[in-house]
């Protein structure tokens, strides 16, 4: 009787899900109430539940103001959400550069830690899903190299294409050329590459070990964990060091980094060097 009261109430919901209003989308967001589980069984409210609710109320109103998915076949609520989504990583990008600033951090480390664990973290709780709802890694892995190369291809790429083509009409450029220094993104760069190459590495050697790239013993997945991490440390650990020009380190990349370009005027025809200051962020 539970399971079947369980399955109803289910339905219920399907049902009401498929034609919510707005305002059902504010009072799901501001309401929190003890739900069933699968056997019918009523859970009540936890501490932590009610904590992270209060911590979350305002994103949960904020993202209610997202038309109803069955409008308009479910394509207004997609592009919708993408630019809430493109809001809130703006403003996490924000925050983090303003901190970064405020402790007196160079705007390259802030970039590869508080705003990258703040605009990335999404991502990981969303491999996490897909991680625990599938029987096979495929939907995990795929969303952090889906994620990655949305960000690289289409998020670097039409920025700089749009960027390209104002500077090239703009009147008061008189260069038309859009330049920024690679400054110590080539080390950045180089070292995250080899990084990377190492845990795909890993992860074919768990597929032929373990049998897949997730699960295992309880010694496997921690130690992969933590293996993982140490990765990430390491990349941490000297971009930080590389823009600090420690032991000289920032000459490593001289070949593949620069501050200033020499082009030519299209009025006079002069040779005119560009040159951008690397605390450009915090300056402004």
């Amino acid at each position: 009787m539970k399971k079947a009261e369980a399955y109803a109430q289910l339905l219920k919901k399907v049902m009401d899900e498929e034609e919510i209003s707005y305002k059902s989308q504010f009072i799901k967001a501001a309401m929190l109430h003890p739900t069933k589980n699968e056997d019918g069984d009523i859970e009540n409210i936890t501490p932590l539940d009610g904590f992270l609710h209060l911590v979350t109320i305002g994103w949960k109103l904020f993202f209610a103001l997202i038309p109803p998915p069955h409008w308009a076949g479910g394509w207004l609520c997609f592009c919708i959400a993408l630019g809430f989504i493109g809001i809130v990583t703006a403003v996490v990008g924000e925050f983090a550069n303003l901190f970064g600033c405020v402790l007196g951090i160079e705007p390259a480390v802030t970039a590869i830690t508080f705003v990258a664990l703040g605009t990335s973290l999404p991502d990981t709780f969303a491999s996490m899903a897909a991680a625990q709802a599938e029987k096979y890694a495929d939907s995990a892995v795929g969303n952090v190299t889906g994620s990655n190369s949305v960000n690289v291809f289409l998020g670097l790429g039409l920025p700089w294409v749009i960027a390209t083509m104002w500077e090239s009409g703009n009147a008061d450029n008189d260069t038309g050329v859009y330049f920024v220094p690679a400054a110590t993104l080539g080390f950045s760069v180089i070292v995250f590459v080899t990084v990377a190459i190492i845990c795909l590495v890993s992860l074919v050697v768990r597929r032929f070990v373990v049998g897949g790239e997730l699960g295992g013993s309880k010694l496997g997945r921690y130690g992969s964990m933590a293996f993982f991490c140490t990765l990430w440390f390491i990349y941490i650990v000297m971009s930080t060091l590389q823009v600090y020009d420690y032991n000289g380190l920032k000459g490593a990349t001289s070949m593949v980094s620069s501050t200033g370009i020499n082009v030519k005027s299209k009025s006079t025809g002069n040779i005119i060097t560009i040159t951008r200051h690397p605390n450009e962020a915090c300056n402004k």
